[in-house]
């Protein structure tokens, strides 16, 4: 929950001139509700994607404040994401609520990317592989491995963001190959599902998290608010 017409205006017009988009990667900007009029009016024909933050799992309906997914596709937005962490902790949001967004997201035609990760307790308890497995797990009972599949899993480990703190590249790796094999095991179309990593990329260890097998992109959060930060990012991504 950052930014202002004016903050969003100067962030995209430098991604803008940036020269963000190439053959080798994928760009999205996913801003807050008030302000997807102006990205889609500012990204359009730019090959810079856009999404939203959070949606309900409901199409219409008397849900006073929420928004639905068609009502993103309207705005022109690509992805959304569901299940951040922030999410669940903050807002209550259980695995069974957040695979039903899933669907209404792919039913819309947007392309959902769910988030999964442990807490600092969880981790400690050796149990990481076990909570990432149950978060999954939901999701795939509910749309099937190969909707799963065709969307985007962020691996967030809850203790690393905004923190500073980062799991290392060999822990975010053994992660990642993780939940590649548990789509996998339900769908053999597994190997080309892109799976991010969304806790404290920055400048200093993007290129590093990025080059692991598995690793296929990064869930930006506060270093994405920080333009020169972004950019190091976007071109770690590109080589």
């Amino acid at each position: 929950m950052h930014g202002s017409t004016a903050v969003t205006a100067e962030l995209l017009g430098v991604f803008k001139v940036a020269g963000l988009v190439n053959d080798r990667m994928d760009v999205a900007v996913f801003a807050p509700f008030p302000y997807l009029s102006q990205v889609q009016q500012e990204l359009r024909g730019t090959g810079i994607e856009w999404g939203a933050q959070t949606l309900s799992e409901h199409r219409s309906g008397a849900f006073t404040g929420e928004v639905s997914a068609p009502m993103l596709a309207d705005f022109g937005c690509s992805y959304v994401i569901i299940g951040h962490s922030e999410r669940r902790a903050l807002y209550g949001e259980k695995d069974e609520q957040i695979a039903a967004k899933f669907a209404a997201a792919q039913e819309a035609g947007l392309t959902p990317v769910v988030c999964v990760g442990e807490t600092l307790a969880e981790r400690e308890a050796g149990i990481t592989q076990q909570v990432v497995a149950r978060q999954l797990s939901v999701v795939m009972d509910r749309v099937g491995a190969a909707a799963v599949a065709r969307g985007i899993i962020a691996y967030e480990p809850v203790w690393a963001i905004g923190t500073g703190r980062t799991a290392s590249p060999a822990l975010a790796q053994g992660v990642h190959a993780y939940i590649r094999s548990l789509v996998a095991a339900r769908d053999g179309g597994a190997g080309g599902m892109r799976i991010l990593y969304g806790g404290s990329m920055k400048a200093g260890n993007a290129a590093e998290l990025l080059g692991q097998p598995d690793v296929d992109g990064g869930l930006v959060g506060g270093a994405s608010l920080i333009v020169e930060e972004f950019l190091a990012i976007c071109r770690a991504a590109a080589v």
